[in-house]
């Protein structure tokens, strides 16, 4: 038998020639993979996820009860927008001509969810690593901006409106300063068209005490980064009043200036007490404004949030305690005593994209366990848009603010109640989705069975 791996029987040429068969070869199957990735990503996007045109004529949904969030419920009423915003909410409203109008008599009109941190549009495939685009690889990246990396074709899309969420703020991650979130519209052809408002926080990633020098060396690091960026701006300053000629422009201290002039706020990652408490401290130190994201001890140290109104993004309500000695409703119940402390909170779910679409039932879940209704409708709508600063365009119903709002037969805190369509800046979207498309074609299945027989 010949020895294919002695170069005395086939020679060096051989040997060459050989390599370069496996090297085309193993070029061949990784373009045929890419390729075949490629068309998978791409399918749902061809088969259902078709970005809606811009409103053009009027529109007024009428004989529903509409929440407003605001200004209370509604019964029998109208909501009419154009140009993609709501221009009047109420009861016998003088509709201008060629408006549309569609019966809704029956159904519920809500605003659209809010998913106040997330990784829509940067997270597709967890085994595919060229469909993640979360974290840097440096520590200190205040200037990272997700909108410019969010992929409008992303599968999680459609399942998300599916689940009454329009609105996720997309969250960098990694690092000890990840960057800044974005708040987007879940319908669009390109990312510019799905912003509704970039900077809407520094996510900052607050160390674990586990180990005490490393604790204290990262927030050494976090307090050098702070420092090194404000005294850039007080330079950027100088320049533009004429007082030096020239300052190097940093990408990272550029993008914190608005930070330090309190107009961005910092969501600091933190759950444990001491975590939650040394980030008070620090922002007090840095004067910033804060925002405790996680947030799992926080009502620990209720009494010193309230006073000093920092909000709290609570993450995974749905989820069990990490204590022994803790109730095992100890996180159904988080949001409970947070409003009973007189904090403000918003309900985020897992920041996983695919996980979106359970944002309703992370509130239904804390609205169970303790937490008013009508303050868990608030969590996942008006609350978070107030926290991360754009209530002005959504979260409630009102006029002046953004057509985004759903069309029910329910609650969308339960389980049973169909999202039956979705409006993104008065454009009417397409409802369709993976899920949905799965659902339709297995149910073709079994009717052809039923058939056969």
């Amino acid at each position: 038998m010949m020895n294919f791996t002695n170069e005395s029987n086939i020679g060096r040429s051989g040997l060459e020639r050989i390599n370069s068969g496996c090297k085309q070869l193993g070029n061949a199957l990784l373009v045929t993979a890419l390729a075949l990735l490629l068309s998978i990503l791409a399918l749902p996007a061809l088969h259902g996820q078709v970005p809606a045109p811009s409103q053009t004529d009027p529109v007024a949904l009428t004989g529903g009860t509409i929440y407003t969030l605001t200004d209370g419920v509604i019964e029998d009423g109208t909501i009419l927008f154009e140009d993609g915003k709501i221009t009047a909410v109420g009861t016998g409203i003088d509709l201008p001509s060629g408006t549309k109008q569609v019966d809704v008599s029956g159904k519920y009109i809500y605003p659209g969810l809010i998913d106040s941190y997330s990784q829509m549009g940067l997270y597709e495939i967890g085994a595919v690593d060229m469909t993640l685009d979360i974290n840097e690889q440096a520590r200190i990246n205040p200037n990272v901006r997700p909108e410019v990396a969010f992929n409008p074709e992303s599968r999680h899309i459609g399942i998300a409106r599916s689940g009454g969420v329009l609105i996720t703020v997309t969250s960098p991650g990694g690092g000890l300063i990840s960057g800044q979130s974005s708040a987007m519209m879940l319908d669009g052809w390109t990312w510019e068209e799905m912003l509704l408002k970039p900077g809407t926080g520094l996510i900052v990633n607050w160390p674990s005490p586990g180990d005490e020098d490393n604790y204290e060396d990262e927030l050494r690091e976090l307090r050098d980064a702070f420092a090194d960026a404000r005294a850039y701006r007080k330079a950027f300053r100088a320049v533009k009043e004429g007082e030096i000629r020239h300052l190097d422009y940093d990408a990272r201290w550029n993008a914190m200036i608005p930070v330090l002039d309190g107009d961005v706020p910092v969501v600091v990652n933190a759950n444990l007490l001491r975590q939650i408490q040394d980030a008070i401290t620090w922002s007090e130190e840095e004067d910033v404004k804060l925002v405790i994201l996680g947030g799992r001890d926080a009502p620990y140290v209720s009494n010193h949030l309230a006073s000093k109104d920092i909000p709290v993004i609570v993450t995974t309500v749905l989820a069990s305690p990490t204590r022994a000695w803790e109730s095992y409703d100890s996180r159904y119940n988080l949001p409970a005593r947070l409003h009973e402390s007189g904090i403000r909170f918003a309900i985020a779910g897992a920041a996983s994209a695919p996980y979106a679409n359970r944002l309703p039932y992370e509130a239904g879940a804390a609205a169970a366990y303790g937490l008013d209704p009508a303050e868990a409708l608030r969590a996942i709508t008006l609350s978070p848009a107030e926290i991360l600063g754009f209530s002005d365009r959504a979260g409630s119903l009102e006029v002046g603010k953004d057509a985004t709002l759903l069309i029910t037969d329910g609650n969308p805190m339960e389980y049973s109640t169909q999202i039956e369509q979705a409006y993104i800046e008065g454009r009417k979207i397409d409802m369709s989705d993976m899920h949905r498309q799965f659902y339709e074609k297995y149910r073709e299945k079994v009717r052809q069975a039923e058939t056969r027989r």
